[in-house]
Order: structure tokens, then C-alpha cells, then sequence
């Protein structure tokens, strides 16, 4: 059935292309928190093992939302690994050590990329797609990816 919610198939497919590359990062970034979670070594062994597991955690329903937010607007989500390398603007670190300072600043810098990410379609979806559901979603994702930013922030003090 065709989806008919007040917004052109042109921006919709606009927005989902948009959403396509928010879901790779994400799926990118819950892979590399996973990683964090069962390879980090080091005298903070359990605590930072814990954070990562309640990071990822986060991650996963972040990153269900907005498959299913493409779907809302009458899209399908990328759904396979090759796709979400192909979409993702985050790369992976392979070259160090395993220990919690390492992971929590290359985290820390996927987040911020989330975040900047986010924080320039806000505008565009609402104003150039006339989106405001899906620029109002984005909004609060910035928000938690703020938070868990921030949380890795304070961990690295």
C-alpha cells in the first residue's frame, strides 16, 4: 500500500537516504562498543566492561528506532553489513592496544561525528523535506547520543 503521510516520495526517499546513512554509523558504532565490551583489558577491567555493555545497550535500541523510522516513511532500512560499510561515515581503529582509554576516545569521536551528523539535517528535513516528524526524531536522537558522549567524557577526566 502506498504510503501517503503529507510528504512527497522525492523527500521522503530525501530523508530515508539521510536516515540510511544514520543507521550504518549506528550499526558501526554498536559493533565497535561491542568490541570495547569484550576486549578491554586493564586494572578498570569490570567497570569499564559494565559501561561498554550498558553503552551497546543503548546503541541497539537507538539503532532499531531508526530502521524502523525509514520504514515509517515508507522505506526499507540497509540492512546488510556490506551496506552499512558503504553508508557509514565512521572508520574502525585496528592498530592498538586494548585498553579502555583507547576505546573511549575512539567512541568518543564516533559520537561527535553522530552528533554533527545529526545536528545538520535537523533543519534540512524539517524546512527542504518538510519532515518536522523526522527532524524532531533526529533532534532527540542528538540528545542521547549528547548524553552518552557525554558519560564517556567523564570517564576520561
Amino acid at each position: 500500500m502506498k504510503t501517503n503521510i503529507g510528504i512527497s516520495e522525492e523527500n521522503r526517499s530525501a530523508v530515508a537516504a539521510q536516515l540510511g546513512k544514520l543507521l550504518a554509523d549506528e550499526f558501526v558504532l554498536y559493533t565497535k562498543t561491542r568490541n570495547a565490551h569484550w576486549n578491554v583489558e586493564g586494572v578498570n577491567f569490570h567497570s569499564m566492561h559494565i559501561f561498554f555493555e550498558k553503552q551497546y545497550g543503548e546503541l541497539d535500541e537507538l539503532m532499531d528506532s531508526v530502521a524502523e523510522r525509514i520504514r515509517k516513511i515508507g522505506h526499507y532500512a540497509p540492512a546488510t553489513v556490506a551496506q552499512f560499510l558503504q553508508l557509514t561515515h565512521l572508520t574502525e581503529q585496528t592498530d592498538r592496544k586494548n585498553d579502555s582509554l583507547g576505546f573511549l576516545k575512539d567512541l568518543l569521536a564516533d559520537h561527535d561525528t553522530i552528533i554533527e551528523f545529526l545536528r545538520s539535517n535537523i533543519k534540512p528535513f524539517a524546512d527542504i523535506f518538510k519532515d518536522a516528524g523526522t527532524s524532531d526524531y533526529i533532534t532527540g536522537l542528538m540528545e542521547k547520543h549528547e548524553e552518552m558522549a557525554w558519560m564517556i567524557r567523564s570517564y576520561m577526566k
